[in-house]
């Protein structure tokens, strides 16, 4: 080898292997502070796309949930106002028939009478303050016009989970009138006001018949809020599942192994302390040159 001390061949060598030693440093330090072993798309395109796809999903699944859960707070409004209901008219059904009983008197029978419009009046508030967020499922006539809840399925959002509304305004007013504005107490007032025993049993029946009508509506309207509901439930169930998988899928992906990274970053640090003595010595060498010239 000759000597020079215009080229330092052992000096160069060291400074790249110093270079590279302080690249992988850098590299190291970056997954530990970012905890990403794929931070950027100059770190891996393929596994960086993939992974930025795969979140757009997650950002998706969110909006889907989101949807999901403001169509079960409304239809779980709505059942709740329902099941209400159903043991109201069950009441109004049982003080119905006390009021055919022959030897009832005239002012118990008022008395009772009254008790009905109350409930009534009671059912109205509550398929009136059966609402979410603006929707009510209850209140309306059931047209397409009527509020109902639509909720996405899906990210592709193709999907829609549907609950109509139910029209339980048109439905209670035919059974027993109308409880706002101008109240109609027909079928009651026939109660309330009839001559005999056999008058009073007459208008009860007539009465219990349209309660019967209208509870077989509410039965039939809370089958099918509750069949929406658990079917909320489970499309809540798998998108929870669906979101916990893909959020693995992305940490395989990008995560750096913190552990393995810590290994990394100590036999880093022992080269570079091993690099920076080999340059010095190798920074070192022409000085023996000198020697040739004493």
């Amino acid at each position: 080898m000759a000597f020079s001390v215009n080229t330092n061949a052992g000096a160069m060598a060291a400074l790249q292997s110093l270079n590279a030693t302080n690249k992988g440093m850098n590299q190291v330090q970056s997954r530990i502070n970012t905890g990403f072993n794929v931070a950027s798309t100059k770190d891996d395109s393929a596994k960086y796309t993939v992974a930025q796809t795969l979140r757009g999903d997650l950002g998706k699944l969110s909006a889907v949930t989101t949807s999901l859960n403001n169509a079960k707070s409304v239809t779980d409004v709505a059942v709740a106002g329902a099941e209400q209901i159903s043991d109201l008219v069950n009441e109004m059904k049982s003080k119905t028939l006390e009021t055919s009983d022959a030897g009832l008197d005239a002012e118990s029978r008022k008395a009772i009478a009254k008790d009905l419009v109350a409930l009534k009046k009671q059912i109205g508030t509550i398929i009136d303050g059966s609402d979410f967020n603006g929707t009510n499922l209850l209140k309306g006539t059931a047209v397409a016009t009527d509020g109902k809840v639509s909720a996405l399925q899906s990210i592709s959002g193709a999907e829609t989970l549907t609950v109509d509304n139910q029209g339980f305004t048109t439905k209670a007013e035919t059974a027993f009138g109308a409880w706002s504005g101008t109240p109609s107490n027909t079928d009651i007032d026939a109660i309330s006001t009839a001559a005999d025993g056999d008058a009073a049993k007459t208008a009860a029946d007539a009465f219990t018949a349209k309660l019967d009508t209208f509870f077989g509506e509410v039965k039939d309207s809370l089958s099918e809020m509750g069949a929406a509901s658990r079917q909320i439930d489970g499309q809540l169930s798998f998108n929870s599942k669906l979101t916990d998988v893909v959020t693995t899928g992305v940490g395989n992906l990008v995560d750096a192994d913190l552990a393995k990274e810590s290994a990394t970053l100590q036999a880093l640090q022992v080269q570079q302390q091993l690099g920076t003595q080999a340059l010095s010595i190798a920074n070192q060498a022409p000085q023996t040159i000198l020697s040739l010239f004493r």
